[in-house]
């Protein structure tokens, strides 16, 4: 796909974000407004990304040895891609937890400083779940 293609596509989606909600954002704000700019923006994104497809897909026939290079080189990417998901959900996925069961643990001993012990199992449970999936990654990361 060449750059001016790509800038094409690029600049259409920006364009499908800004020019709808620009819309919405100018005038009287009701729900009519609203959900006409919601779909003018999801049909200009899905029908750039139904392009996009087209031009991606359509038109180039590739050797086979490419072909295979290219699946091992997507095949690294996804693993490393994978790698950092697993990391980075269950680290947001954590903290979330942290932050409700921290904020609670230090409300009942501020009340209560007999529940210290069992407010910080809480909180230490929550952390956990970054440990598995920090643990996930070094596991993904060790196939490839």
């Amino acid at each position: 796909m060449s750059l001016t293609v790509k800038l094409l596509l690029v600049a259409a989606l920006v364009l499908s974000i800004i020019i709808p909600f620009g819309y919405y954002l100018i005038g009287e704000k009701n729900k009519k407004r609203y959900k006409r700019a919601v779909g003018t923006n999801a049909f200009f994104y899905f029908g750039t990304f139904v392009i996009a497809s087209i031009m991606m897909f359509g038109g180039n026939t590739a050797v086979a040895a490419d072909t295979a290079a290219a699946a091992s080189s997507n095949a690294t990417g996804f693993g490393y891609l994978a790698a950092a998901l697993s990391t980075g959900l269950s680290c947001v996925g954590g903290g979330i937890a942290v932050a409700s069961a921290a904020s609670a643990a230090l409300g009942a001993i501020s009340e209560d400083s007999s529940a210290l012990g069992k407010s910080l199992i809480f909180v230490g449970l929550a952390e956990g779940v970054c440990l598995y999936g920090l643990i996930i990654s070094f596991m993904i990361l060790g196939k490839l």
